[in-house]
């Protein structure tokens, strides 16, 4: 099979079936926040997940990356099912550790993450997730890592669909607080279950290996930062959103992250079919090439795309959610890019991965993730919300730029003087969004378009390229 055909194949089966994951719980967000009474019921749900997934990155503790990557060292099966043993029981271990530290200290967390120590109960709700969600982590691997593709589409369109069956009738109840925490719980044991009965083949108490395991800890316990540090990218600013400004305001910001989330749809299609194929190809002898390109063609999808949300943002604000929640409208494009953004960031840095280094996406991702934090404690006093979403924006980007300069200088990337001309056309038209037409649908629609086009000018060949395929295509089949 192609390397092309490859990816292709894996982002759209995998991608797909992420995206359906992703697209049932986006689609309710309107549903979700016309229930509740205001702001302050779906800000503490979404800190509730806040919680949960810093809570998730301690218990896996990189372990998950570091099983997939052995995995396809050796073609041994009986070695493959020693990695996943030994990553099970590691993992094991370390959830119950973190579920008991966050029954422990249960009215500081609440304190800190929702405001108010009397919150202190959805704390359970959250260590019990972490523990469900983070051993579920790793007992689902398997069919993701033998290319399972059918059992991957059903289990990620049942996951989301019992959730929401279970959380929609206690919110018309009047039980605003538990029920998105308890319905996902519900919804984690069920799949957990599932996967287990799948893949029970491939663990074994007594396949676990010491030796084995200190070869995972070299991976995983320089990956582990990396996992704390995206959750201050992509969760911190809505705890400082909620100590600085109120917990109402971060209910504002989650809905407006939810829809600028829109782009995990594609960062969840690319995840779900990258790592298989990065691992599957990294000793192929123009993988530094093929790499490049990836990253680059990602990039400029991700910037033209970003142009029609920077246009849309405010009208489907309006459609979608109640007056309260229209303000959010100016944080969606930034948090629609972000995530793109640390889409690039993965498929670059993944050639740390290749070459088993994977302390400088600690320190390239730090670096980041300190301009993020700096910016939130200045921008979220000056302008609110909005600062916040282009502090999470801005640490990327900084992110990203070291981390191609760096793999550039070690000869393990290549970056087009093009593509550097597509980054200064997209952010010339942030600039003129921001503070021309950011609530002008037309002009918005205009400029997006001229924008594409000049991006499409520089990458022509590709496009005339692509047009010939298919035409060719079509000429076959017909």
């Amino acid at each position: 099979m192609s390397k092309a055909k490859l990816f292709i194949e894996n982002f759209l089966v995998y991608g797909f079936g992420g995206i359906i994951s992703k697209i049932i719980p986006l689609i309710m967000v309107p549903i979700v926040t016309r229930i509740m009474p205001n702001t302050e019921y779906y800000g503490l749900s979404d800190l509730s997940h806040t919680v949960v997934s810093l809570a998730s990155a301690l218990a896996v503790m990189g372990m998950y990356d570091a099983m997939y990557r052995l995995f396809f060292e050796k073609d041994d099966e009986e070695y493959k099912k020693d990695v996943c043993s030994t990553a099970l029981a590691f993992t094991i271990i370390t959830s119950v550790i973190v579920f008991i530290l966050l029954i422990l200290f249960k009215d500081v967390i609440a304190q800190y993450f929702f405001e108010n120590k009397e919150y202190a109960y959805v704390v359970y709700f959250s260590a019990i997730a972490t523990l469900v969600g983070a051993t579920n982590s790793i007992i689902s691997a398997p069919t993701r890592m033998q290319n399972k593709r059918k059992v991957f589409l059903i289990t990620n369109t049942v996951s989301p669909v019992i959730s929401y069956a279970i959380s929609i009738p206690m919110l018309l109840a009047g039980l605003y607080i538990i029920a998105l925490p308890l319905a996902a719980i519900i919804s984690g044991v069920t799949m957990e279950i599932s996967f287990y009965v799948l893949n029970h083949r491939w663990f074994d108490v007594n396949r676990f290996d010491k030796k084995l395991l200190k070869q995972m800890l070299v991976i995983a316990i320089p990956l582990m930062p990396n996992f704390l540090i995206y959750w201050i990218f992509n969760s911190s600013d809505k705890v400082m959103i909620t100590n600085i400004v109120g917990l109402g305001a971060a209910g504002i910001y989650a809905v407006g992250s939810k829809l600028g989330h829109v782009s995990q749809l594609i960062y969840t299609a690319f995840a779900g079919g990258w790592q298989f194929f990065a691992f599957s190809t990294m000793k192929e002898k123009d993988q530094v090439k093929t790499n490049s390109l990836i990253f680059e063609y990602l990039g400029i999808i991700s910037f033209v795309v970003t142009y029609f949300v920077c246009a849309f943002s405010c009208t489907i604000f309006k459609i979608l959610f109640k007056e309260e929640y229209y303000s959010g409208y100016i944080i969606a494009p930034y948090l629609f890019l972000a995530p793109l953004l640390q889409m690039l960031f993965q498929v670059a840095a993944n050639q740390f991965l290749v070459i088993k280094k994977t302390w400088p996406n600690l320190f390239i991702l730090l670096f980041g993730a300190i301009v993020n934090v700096i910016l939130n404690l200045f921008l979220i006093r000056i302008i609110g919300i909005e600062g916040a979403s282009i502090a999470t924006l801005c640490g990327y980007a900084v992110s990203d730029i070291i981390c191609v300069i760096v793999l550039c200088k070690m000869n393990l990337m290549t970056v087009s003087r093009r593509f550097i001309i597509a980054v200064f056309i997209t952010i010339i038209y942030f600039v003129f969004w921001r503070l021309i037409f950011s609530d002008k649908l037309l002009i918005g629609l205009l400029a997006a378009t001229l924008a594409m086009m000049m991006v499409a000018i520089l990458y022509l060949k590709e496009i005339k390229m692509i047009t010939r395929k298919i035409k060719n295509m079509r000429g076959k089949k017909a």
